[in-house]
């Protein structure tokens, strides 16, 4: 065997255990039960989630500061300064109206369960997101307006076609970090639908 085959096979290693690490699959996701499968679109029950959240109102990426501001208190911006784990998927509501959206974190189960730490930063709450039934549907790419606003009109379709009524507004969730390729990101549009 050759050094650049060994080099090779080493950085391969090494590239696999990084991505292992720094991929959506490190990360605590929030629980959800699937009810129903049609393709890429799912009818999924949630649970209660504590999330702590704060406004968004450019994109959908936390480009004005609204990630920075949750990132701050799971960094130990919080009543106890407790570093908090990062989880999956950060939920983000209303970035494709005029109106000011929110971006949120799902608190991870077990901080949730003995009493999420207030935030100190300005404009971040810790709040409850409901129990639910949703439809979801799950796509690839950058989450931008263009990819978002595609996947939004599959899933209107797709209940319109099941004579689902939506409950609520349009939701987005993003679960890879930035650095992630295209192609191998994971983002998804739910709503809230009746039971």
């Amino acid at each position: 065997m050759t050094v650049f085959s060994i080099s090779t096979i080493a950085l391969a290693v090494v590239g696999s255990l990084a991505w292992s690490f720094t991929a959506r699959g490190a990360y605590e996701s929030a629980e959800y039960r699937v009810v129903e499968t049609d393709g890429s679109i799912e009818i999924r029950e949630y649970p209660e989630l504590t999330v702590v959240s704060t406004s968004s109102n450019a994109d959908m990426q936390g480009s004005d500061g609204s990630f920075m501001r949750l990132f701050r208190y799971i960094s130990g911006e919080n009543a106890t300064q407790e570093k908090v784990s990062m989880t999956t998927p950060v939920f983000m509501e209303g970035v494709q109206q005029a109106s000011e959206g929110r971006m949120s974190f799902v608190v991870p189960k077990d901080v949730a369960l003995r009493g999420a730490p207030q935030p100190k930063g300005d404009g971040v709450d810790l709040t409850t997101r409901p129990a639910g039934r949703y439809a979801v549907l799950r796509f690839s790419g950058r989450l931008d307006a263009k990819t978002a606003a595609k996947a939004e009109e599959q899933l209107r379709s797709w209940l319109t076609s099941r004579s689902l009524n939506p409950v609520a507004s349009m939701e987005y969730a993003g679960y890879d970090p930035p650095w992630t390729p295209g192609p191998l990101r994971r983002n998804e549009v739910l709503v809230r639908i009746g039971d």
